[in-house]
């Protein structure tokens, strides 16, 4: 690994490249705050693919692309007057020591759950800081995430259930209640309730201490193996999905499954 002093020096360079880039590349030189925002976006979800796989050389190319990005909004707004690099990193700085009392100051905070409860209440007595419980969530989040943050703060100030097998009562009157639309054929009741049920199965999956975001993405990525294997053999054997029947599928499914056993 690396010395603090090359550390410094490596960002300085990526710094360096990038005030001559924005004066020599046309590209570069054109690209705005909105321009760049698509982009960023993109880059995000490359990284946290390359996070699920834990593709270690993916993981650390994509790491450096977010930090490009990082970089060159901080250039665009030290062109405009308005801050730059040093002032970001000193922004965070200070605020990861204002939220760590328990390591820079005389507060006590024996467990991760502690500090995730210190965190929120300093949040709201921050200045410039969240307002509300709530206020921090931003609105542009995927509903999954959404959901597991919300339910997180709400429970970093108490707003929680005593215990965790409580919520699956929760779970299954969401569930009678689900069902109960259906059979009205409502779709707007459908709609509540389904949303409310998923809701519900995200505070339990949270309570048992599983990311709802990262369950559901291994269950997709599963599904494609296993679809994908269904798939191929169908063009084995010389038949379309189509054609086949359900029985058919099911059998070379339940083979995947076997060959995904037989591999861990």
């Amino acid at each position: 690994m690396h010395t603090k002093e090359e550390k410094l020096a490596a960002f300085g360079r990526l710094l360096d490249v990038l005030d001559e880039l924005r004066v020599k590349c046309p590209w570069d030189a054109k690209q705005t705050n909105e321009s760049l925002r698509p982009n960023t976006i993109e880059e995000t979800y490359e990284l946290a693919s390359a996070l699920m796989a834990d593709d270690v050389a993916n993981i650390r190319k994509e790491l450096g692309d977010v930090l490009l990005h990082v970089a060159f909004y901080s250039k665009i707004a030290s062109e405009q007057g308005r801050f730059d690099i040093a002032n970001v990193c000193t922004a965070l700085t200070d605020k990861l020591i204002f939220r760590h009392p328990h390591v820079f100051g005389t507060e006590k905070a024996e467990s991760a759950e502690k500090v995730l409860q210190n965190w929120e209440e300093l949040k709201l007595k921050e200045k410039g800081g969240n307002k509300t419980v709530l206020g921090g969530v931003p609105d542009a989040l995927p509903a999954l995430i959404k959901a597991n943050r919300i339910q997180e703060k709400a429970a970093n100030v108490g707003f929680d259930w005593e215990q965790p097998d409580q919520v699956w009562e929760k779970v299954k009157e969401e569930i009678a209640e689900t069902e109960a639309e259906i059979k009205s054929g409502s779709k707007e009741g459908m709609k509540e309730e389904f949303g409310d049920l998923l809701f519900a199965v995200v505070n339990a999956a949270r309570l048992y201490g599983v990311d709802p975001e990262n369950a559901l993405e291994h269950t997709n990525r599963k599904f494609i193996r296993r679809f994908n294997h269904l798939e191929a053999r169908s063009h084995e054997i010389g038949k379309s999905l189509r054609d086949m029947t359900l029985a058919e599928m099911d059998a070379i499914w339940d083979e995947a499954k076997q060959l995904e056993r037989s591999q861990e």
